[in-house]
């Protein structure tokens, strides 16, 4: 898969399950996903997403500091994501 493939499944994802109000498109790489600047997402849909993450990647986040670090931007999970399998393979 190459990596800008990942990077829309990422955001089909964050749209689908967070039942979003955007289209993928609208989503930018670096767009933060939480607070007021970027998609506002708060810590309910933190855990969807890491749940999702789970279901769509295979890819688990097994503490808040990581998810505090990978969860950021599009960007971010799109790096965590290619990491973890990267360790995995």
């Amino acid at each position: 898969m190459s990596e800008p493939d990942l990077r829309v499944q990422i955001k089909e994802m964050l749209v689908k399950n967070l039942m979003l109000q955007v289209t993928p498109e609208q989503i930018g790489d670096d767009l933060p996903l939480f607070g007021p600047d970027g998609l506002g997402l708060d810590s309910i849909d933190a855990l969807e997403l890491v749940v999702s993450m789970e279901k769509t990647f295979g890819v688990g986040v097994p503490s808040s500091d990581v998810a505090g670090k990978a969860l950021r931007t599009v960007n971010t999970i799109h790096d965590y994501i290619l990491e973890k399998r990267a360790a995995a393979a």
